[in-house]
């Protein structure tokens, strides 16, 4: 019996389509099988609907903002009406602007480069490390991973009442993390950084492909995000929120596209006037591609309905806990708990193995696509695994042999375009590694588990 059971409930709407949903993978023990894909928190495949509208598109591609042709005309109210049509997406506020980057870690590194002077940042320590590092130029205050969403609130709000001297502060929060998928009181937090006089961030690249993220309704100053999680891997991203810091800021890049007027002075130098709209962050030729793919996937998910999209991501989540509930080898990582709400993001290990090990096997011998190592989260991962924040540890495992104990998880994620038979092939996969092995040799490569090809014979 499938451990999906039918689904009678009529808004809970099919896997939106998506590329390679056919493609086949040789298996290591013989044959081929369908790719099951379940590494969307990396990078979510395509929309069938984004590749659609790029191929629409592409042969009318033109400069932006550069050119009198009708195809640079073109080009230039299509890359526009995607600012607006992103906007629309986050719910963002009369005037806030919508700077397209190359990817969240490019949105937070442009705001990291416009905070103003003696501006502290308060982060956790369970952020990603595109939300955990950028700051290099501020004064940072890390905080412990709390373990309940009040306990975040609460370890947040002593922070920030303590900080000395006072002045601009900025608070950069997750969404929902990229290791157990959990997601953050973001609304809360907001209201706690407001309230002690800080601005708050909020990295949505987790959050905004399975949930509604709305920037009005969640109080927050800025919402960053990437296009290959949000079904649109075309390299782009987008920071949207108040436009104060931006604006009083140096050009994150100096260039063409961010200048408004050059000029050459007298002495020899050179005079510029910048732009003060979200030009003034974007010079060089910008990602036409990359830009109106964000703008069709958010179109997409509007139109499928988010209510829809999360009820079925829900039942997926759920099978997905409950199967790996039955094997007592396997511990979820959780900083919240059970009962913790959850995005479709799940980390594990398992008793025995070497996380890169199964993940290998996973591969090779079931067509399963997941991710194993520290997932760019290596503060948060070593404390859901009780070691020492010191001891080494790396993605991949270049010091522990398959059957080996490593340091790093296992992750599981799905989205909008999993179909079910994808869940269901990983839990039997995940029961009968557990129950009778790997049926091939593995050794390490280069820092990864990989099978060993050498060899014909099975174990």
């Amino acid at each position: 019996m499938s451990v999906l059971t039918a689904a009678t409930d009529r808004s809970i709407c099919a896997p939106l389509p998506v590329l390679g949903k056919d493609v086949t993978v040789p298996l290591v023990t013989g044959g081929e099988v369908t790719y099951a894909a379940l590494d969307y928190a990396a990078s979510a495949p395509a929309l069938q609907r984004v590749w659609d509208d790029v191929a629409a598109y592409a042969p009318y591609y033109g400069s932006v903002h550069r050119g009198a042709g009708y195809l640079s005309q073109l080009s230039t109210d299509l890359f526009e009406s995607s600012r607006v049509t992103v906007a629309e997406f986050l719910g963002c506020r009369a005037d806030d602007q919508v700077v397209f980057t190359r990817s969240t870690t490019d949105s937070l590194n442009l705001l990291a480069a416009a905070l103003p002077a003696d501006c502290q940042v308060f982060v956790f320590e369970t952020e990603h490390h595109a939300s955990l590092l950028p700051w290099r130029d501020a004064r940072v205050t890390y905080l412990n991973a709390p373990r309940t969403p009040d306990q975040a609130v609460e370890t947040l709000e002593r922070a920030l009442a303590g900080r000395d001297p006072y002045g601009p502060a900025l608070v950069c929060v997750t969404g929902a993390s990229n290791v157990t998928g959990e997601l953050w009181p973001v609304k809360e937090l907001a209201a706690a950084a407001h309230a002690h006089g800080a601005r708050i961030v909020l990295d949505a690249a987790q959050l905004a492909p399975h949930h509604p993220v709305d920037i009005a309704e969640l109080d927050v100053d800025w919402v960053a995000f990437s296009g290959h999680k949000l079904y649109a891997p075309f390299g782009s991203g987008v920071l949207a929120g108040r436009s104060d810091w931006l604006t009083a800021a140096e050009p994150y890049l100096a260039g063409g596209g961010a200048s408004r007027q050059v000029a050459r002075r007298s002495d020899g130098g050179v005079d510029v006037e910048w732009h003060t709209t979200a030009a003034r962050h974007e010079a060089g030729s910008p990602n036409v591609i990359g830009v109106y793919s964000i703008a069709s996937a958010c179109k997409a998910l509007t139109e499928a309905g988010f209510d829809s999209l999360v009820a079925r991501e829900q039942r997926l989540v759920t099978a997905v806990r409950a199967g790996l509930a039955e094997v007592p080898e396997v511990k979820v990582l959780s900083l919240f708990g059970d009962d913790a709400p959850r995005v479709g993001v799940i980390s594990f290990v398992v008793e025995g193995w070497n996380s890169s090990h199964f993940a290998a096997a996973l591969s090779a011998e079931y067509g399963i696509g997941v991710r194993d190592g520290l997932f760019c989260a290596h503060p948060l991962v070593r404390t859901l695994l009780g070691s020492d924040p010191q001891d080494v540890g790396e993605c991949g495992a270049p010091e522990a042999e398959p059957g080996q104990k490593s340091l790093n998880a296992i992750r599981v994620s799905f989205g909008a375009g999993t179909p079910d038979e994808h869940v269901e092939r990983f839990l039997r996969a995940v029961k009968e590694l557990v129950s009778e092995g790997a049926q091939w040799k593995y050794r390490t490569e280069d820092g990864r588990c990989v099978p060993d090809r050498g060899t014909t014979t099975q174990v």
